[in-house]
Parts: structure tokens; sequence; C-alpha cells
């Protein structure tokens, strides 16, 4: 019988994505707008800069993967990379949103080092968290209840970001803006410090790989491009996350320019963090009564419309504006956990097809694609910005504003039908997955 972790462990292993999330979800909705207003870079040159960076994770994420599969000490292969790097990704987190006394050019040179080390620390430790949800247990159904608990506390983090920072840059900053995101990220990386330490001393890894297994990082590579979920998996990754940062990043610039109500924009993402948060704590439930392929194909199809249907908005249509956002949090982060639980499923069906178990080097390449897809939305964002004519701190014309509600809705709805269909050749329902796992089981005990 598949071991059952006890809630105490779930809460503590979401609470590692909590930490995450105060610098994720911080970067997602408030990096862009913090270079463009508070640090003074223009949004050209912030679309490259995310889209740079991108290149070193090319890099630097296998190396991570391989890396932590081939860790073995007293704690595991992926627990200890969070006792170990919890204060350097804190005391980076800060260094990214202080604002230094420098010319132009200084700044952008700036700004591109402090964001690089920042994708570097939360590739080390992201990495690792994430292949630690793959290895607490080998149920399927547990690792859909294990990736909800991690994204309702994930979103926790990020309800505290779009809440919080704000209001926290307002009091601290007493109208200095740059001292006031400074002095907040201190607070808010203190706090995920605490955090991943939880995180690592309350959680237990369980699933190992085969102690034969010792393959070069090449053939590891290419062993991994064999398994055909896997690039399926990278595939709709990119896609979802770059649609969805477009969307997230130009919620602000949305509440700000189109719909002139500037000062909701804390509430605005709020309640979408909201629905994120239900959404999130939906998808066991849904998974227990829908194939979570179909459930994850359907999901991006609404998602889909929602976003569309925003787009027939006016902007005096406030109520409504607020509840179409909240809804489409609502039902993109349902399908959330599920395409991580299928990550785990993914590294199965590999060590079902070729005896290599590579959790460490399957969760980095996907994650991979995750930041390429945040990188491309942030940089789609802050190009489309360029493009229709974006202004920090001025009056928009009405051009520049139906650029802004275009960007915002129609162009994340395409996205999401881009990964329904990437999505329907994904081999691994829940029928192929339960006669993978009872193979594995019998191999295991012969």
């Amino acid at each position: 019988m598949p071991i059952m972790l006890t809630r105490k462990e779930k809460i503590a292993y979401g609470l590692g994505d909590t930490a995450s999330n105060i610098i994720f979800q911080t970067v997602m909705l408030f990096l862009t707008f913090f270079y463009t207003d508070i640090f003074g870079i223009s949004p050209a040159i912030v679309g490259t800069l995310f889209l740079v960076v991108r290149v070193i994770d090319a890099i630097t994420d296998p190396l991570m993967g391989a890396l932590t599969d081939a860790t073995r000490t007293k704690y595991g292969s992926y627990r200890p990379y969070l006792l170990w790097l919890a204060i350097p990704f804190g005391l980076v987190s800060v260094i990214t949103f202080t604002t230094p006394d420098l010319n132009a050019t200084g700044k952008v040179i700036y700004a591109f080092v402090t964001y690089t080390l920042l994708m570097l620390v939360y590739t080390a430790i992201n990495i690792p968290y994430s292949a630690l949800g793959g290895v607490l247990s080998r149920d399927p159904s547990e690792r859909v209840s294990i990736q909800s608990y991690r994204f309702v506390f994930g979103m926790l983090g990020g309800l505290l970001v779009s809440a919080c920072t704000l209001p926290l840059v307002s009091w601290f900053g007493k109208g200095d803006n740059a001292l006031g995101y400074q002095l907040t990220m201190i607070l808010m990386s203190c706090f995920g410090v605490i955090l991943f330490l939880t995180c690592f001393r309350f959680t237990k890894e369980r699933v190992v790989a085969p102690q034969q297994q010792t393959l070069s990082l090449k053939a590891q590579m290419a062993t991994l491009w064999q398994n055909g979920p896997f690039k399926i998996l990278c595939g709709a990754a990119i896609m979802l996350l770059t649609s969805m940062v477009l969307r997230t990043t130009l919620a602000i610039y949305y509440v700000k320019y189109v719909l002139g109500e500037a000062d909701l924009v804390t509430q605005f993402v709020t309640l979408g963090m909201i629905g994120n948060i239900l959404g999130c704590a939906c998808a066991q439930p849904l998974s227990k009564r829908v194939d979570k392929k179909a459930a994850y194909i359907y999901l991006q199809y609404i998602s889909a419309a929602i976003s569309c249907f925003a787009f027939f908005l006016s902007d005096d249509q406030l109520v409504l504006a607020f509840a179409v956002y909240f809804l489409w949090c609502f039902f993109t982060q349902m399908a959330t956990p599920l395409l991580w639980a299928k990550m785990a499923d993914a590294i199965d069906y590999g060590q079902w097809q070729n005896g290599h178990r590579l959790t460490g080097l399957v969760y980095a390449s996907v994650v991979f694609f995750i930041k390429l897809g945040l990188a491309l939305g942030g940089a789609i964002a802050g190009w489309l910005l360029a493009y229709y004519g974006y202004q920090a701190n001025t009056e928009l014309n009405e051009a520049t504003k139906a650029g802004i509600l275009t960007s915002f809705t129609l162009f994340p709805a395409i996205g999401s039908v881009l990964v329904a269909l990437i999505m329907k050749r994904y081999i691994l329902d829940n029928n192929t997955l339960e006669k993978i796992n009872a193979d594995l089981a019998q191999r295991s005990s012969t």
C-alpha cells in the first residue's frame, strides 16, 4: 500500500512554495512595474532583460537537476538545498529590489546583474524543492493532493504579496517608493527564509532512484528526450506561462489605465490571488471525478473563454471586470496542481520505459520551460507596452489603452487554446498510469 502523507507534512511542503511565491509572484505582479515606474528603465529594455537571462537558465537548469539527482546526504537528495540556500535566496531578493544611486547605464547593468543572480539562486533552491514533491509519495492520487497543498500555500504567498506589497511600500517608504520596495522585500525575505527551513524540517523523501543508476549528463539528457509525455509537458509549460504571465504582468496597467482606477490595483490583484487559492484547492476533488488529462484540457478552454469575455467589458463595468478576473484566476489555477502532478507521472513513465528515474532532471527541465514562459510573458508584455507607446506616469491615448486591453485579454486566450491543443497529445491518462505503477511495483518486488 502507498504511504499516505500526514496533513502536517503536506502543509510543511506547501510552506516551501509560500516562500518561493513571495519572490515568484512579486516578479510576476510587480517587477516590470518596479523597473519601469520606480527603477526608471524603459519597458523595451525590461523585456529584453527578462529574455536574456533565460539563456543562462538553459545551462544552469539541467545542471542543477543533474546535481540534485546525484546528491546523497543523510537528509536526502533534494531537501538539503532548502537548508543550504534559504538565506542566500533572501539576500539576493532584497538587492534585486534595491534602487542604487546610478546613472541610466549603471542602472541597466545593475538590473541585469541582480536579476540574473535572483534567477540563479531561484533555480538552485526551487528545482530541488519542486523535485521533492515527486519523491514524497509514489501514489498518483496522493501526488495531486500534495501539489494541491503546495499551490494553495504557494498562492497564500501570492496573496501576501498582492495584498501587502503596495501598502507596505507606501508605509515603509513614506513617499520614497524605492526605499519602500527595499524595506518591504527585507521583511518578506526574512519570512521566506523561515518557511523554507520549516519545509526542510518536516518533510521526508521516500521514493529513491535505483542504486545502479549512473549516467553522464549527456546520457541523461538523451534518455530524457525519449520520454514523450515529458516533451508534451515542456511545450504546454512554456505556452501556459507565457500567456499567464503576460496577463498577470499587465493586470496593474489594465486597472490603472484601462479601467482608470489606480487606487484599486491592490484589491484587483488580491481578488485574483483569492481565486488562485480556491482554484488550487478544488484540483484534488476534480481529479477524483474527472480524468486528469481531460480536466486539464477543459480548464484551458474555460480560461480562454473567460479571458475573451473580458475584452468586451467597458471601463465603467468595474464590478464585472473584477468578477471576470477572479473567475479567470480560479479556473486557470485549478489546472496548476494537475500539471505538476503530471511531472511526477512522466518520471514514472521514464522509469517504466528505460529503467532510469531522472527526478531532478525532469523537474529542472520543465521548470526551465516554465521560466522561459515566465521570461517570454514578461518580455512580450514589455515589448507590447513599448509598441503601443506606453510612457510611465503619463496620460495615455486611446490607442495605447486599446493595446493594453487587447494584450491583457485576447493574447492570453490564444495561449490557453494552444495549451489545450498541445495537451491533447499527452498519453498518460488515469488508466495508463495505473498499469505503469502496477508494473513498477511488480519490478521492485522481484
